[in-house]
């Protein structure tokens, strides 16, 4: 989301429940509940009501661990590019992206008329974000955003200064009465809804896109969808652009960074694969290999870049740009990312991790989307077995379960 800069929705271990918000522990955690003491006072200063900031930490005793665990790992930097993208743009998510855009048709054109956003880069947003809006369907992966936004402020010195802004925001759309506290779930870094805003980015983007008078991107899909592509709008989506152009790159010579016209990328030897020209030449672009000269190499334009005031990445952006075109019909890059190992279906890894189950190496879901605890059990299988500790969802060690 805008500004939050590498915050990705992440699943999470605690479910906050309608009423009870959290479970209420022996001993609380004094130093937290000081810090919540300590910030009613800022956040009534910012106009937060006394009554609301009360109800809201009324059951909360101790700060949310698994915000602390989730925060240490972001698979925007830390994964390769070829394994945040396999587990983000495959057949799964542009089949469903392609269900959806049939499902609401008439939703999705009545946003490209009217804010200018191609519909497949709000469906690979929304994909991207929360699975379609399946995440929101699991309680598993959702925090009470009060509860998360205040562990941050409290227990991560680099993230504080964000959750404090973020969790005075987030009261305040309880108290402009957009979404009731027991509805305020989010990420571990408090994004929202179906397209994951941030806060202080709803209040700057959030839309009423079902004309019921609210905006609810929690519930309201026209709402999350309009509220995304108005984002990408004020921030200067060019209408009728793409977001870049898969590129050849000529061997034994070195390129600037930086921004230069598709013409002269076109005179330092750059083609596109299919032997098609570049339709504004004039238009400026960059290039970028997240794998160097193994992988594939594109040259981003402005679109790029306005997808990433969405998500601060590169591995976001390109993943949001690959799934849009996939979803409207065009073929993956014509150079694959070069990977140390076979790459499985997403059918296929559904079965590796039934098989690690079966062996009692795996006690997670079976999605199909070989996440940490999945490599986990994988390094452990190859451990037993005496196979090199990679972690990866490979043919290889698919091949080895089934002689298992």
């Amino acid at each position: 989301m805008l500004n939050r800069r590498n915050l990705m929705i992440g699943a999470a271990a605690t479910l906050i429940s309608a009423g009870t918000m959290v479970s209420t522990p022996a001993f609380a955690d004094a130093g937290f509940q000081q810090w919540i003491r300590d910030f009613r006072g800022v956040a009534a200063k910012n106009g937060v009501s006394t009554k609301i900031y009360d109800r809201a930490f009324a059951n909360v005793k101790t700060p949310d661990e698994e915000v602390l665990r989730k925060a240490r790992f972001q698979p925007e930097f830390k994964d390769e590019a070829w394994q945040y993208i396999d587990s983000r743009v495959n057949e799964r998510t542009v089949a469903t992206g392609q269900e959806m855009a049939r499902k609401y048709k008439r939703l999705l054109d009545q946003i490209e008329s009217r804010m200018g956003v191609s519909r497949y880069i709000v469906l690979a947003i929304w994909s991207m974000e929360s699975s379609y809006g399946e995440a929101l369907k699991d309680p598993e992966r959702l925090h009470y955003v009060p509860r998360a936004l205040a562990t941050l402020g409290y227990a991560d010195r680099r993230r504080a200064k964000f959750a404090r802004s973020q969790l005075i925001s987030a009261l305040k759309i309880v108290q402009n009465g957009d979404v009731s506290l027991n509805g305020l779930t989010g990420s571990w870094a408090g994004a929202m809804g179906h397209t994951q805003f941030i806060p202080t980015s709803y209040q700057a983007f959030s839309m009423d896109g079902d004309g019921d008078g609210r905006k609810d991107i929690w519930n309201s899909i026209p709402d999350a969808l309009y509220t995304a592509a108005n984002l990408l709008r004020k921030n200067g989506w060019q209408s009728g652009e793409t977001w870049g152009y898969e590129v050849s790159l000529p061997s034994g010579r070195k390129f600037p960074g930086g921004s230069v016209s598709l013409s002269q990328w076109e005179q330092m030897g750059l083609r596109r694969p299919n032997g098609k020209g570049f339709p504004a030449p004039s238009r400026n672009a960059e290039l970028k290999v997240l794998q160097g000269r193994d992988g594939p190499a594109f040259l981003m334009t402005k679109n790029f870049f306005v997808i990433k005031r969405y998500n601060n990445a590169d591995k976001y952006a390109l993943g949001v740009g690959l799934l849009a075109d996939q979803i409207a019909g065009f073929g993956e890059p014509s150079k694959d990312w070069k990977r140390p190992y076979t790459r499985i279906s997403v059918a296929e890894a559904e079965e590796l991790q039934k098989r690690l189950q079966r062996s009692g190496f795996y006690d997670g879901a079976i999605d199909g989307k070989p996440g940490p605890q999945t490599r986990t059990a994988i390094k452990a299988f190859q451990s037993r077995y005496g196979l090199a500790q990679d972690g990866y969802p490979s043919l290889e060690v698919l091949s080895a379960l089934r002689r298992k």
